[in-house]
């Protein structure tokens, strides 16, 4: 096994253990929830075949869904997160469309702050307003949309913190 391929086995876990253990123990205001383990997901190299994108996201959701006993709500909620991940790649970067660039991975240093907030802002909207459509079940609009605000801007700032203190070597 190469190193690249245990380097995100390893991130993989780590991620799912710091949000099982800690995050999901953690609420802030009644409404608040982060939810950094998708920060696996927007890490996940350019290059990556969708339908891997979509298997990874389905293992990372139902390893999440296993603990929180959520039956399936992580797991359609980063599905569809990896499904929109693509073309809101090509979207922000229409160089990559051309390119073959093997192993290249989103990184704060690389691409900037403006096109990180705007990438993981995206995909961290999606993911959190499927799931939290979801969890309520019901069309309580305003109140889905404030929760899905205020979760989303915690996790945008825990996810770019934790990879700009954790991961600075940029793959170039």
């Amino acid at each position: 096994m190469n190193n690249f391929i245990l380097k995100h086995i390893i991130r993989f876990v780590f991620l799912v253990i710091i949000q099982v253990l800690v995050l999901n123990n953690t609420l802030f205001m009644g409404y608040v929830n982060p939810y950094i383990y998708i920060l696996f997901l927007l890490l996940l190299p350019f290059d990556t075949p969708r339908w891997l994108n979509l298997v990874l996201a389905f293992c990372l959701g139902i390893s999440v869904d296993a603990f929180q006993n959520t039956m399936g709500l992580h797991t359609f909620s980063c599905v569809l997160m990896a499904y929109f991940r693509q073309p809101i790649l090509h979207f922000l970067l229409p160089q990559l469309k051309n390119k073959k660039q093997s192993n290249l991975e989103f990184s704060l240093q690389e691409f900037g702050l403006q096109r990180a907030l705007i990438y993981t802002g995206t995909l961290v909207f999606i993911h959190h307003f499927s799931l939290f459509i979801l969890e309520a079940f019901q069309l309580e609009l305003i109140r889905i949309l404030i929760r899905t605000l205020l979760s989303s801007v915690i996790s945008i700032t825990l996810i770019i913190i934790i990879q700009y203190l954790l991961f600075k070597e940029a793959k170039r």
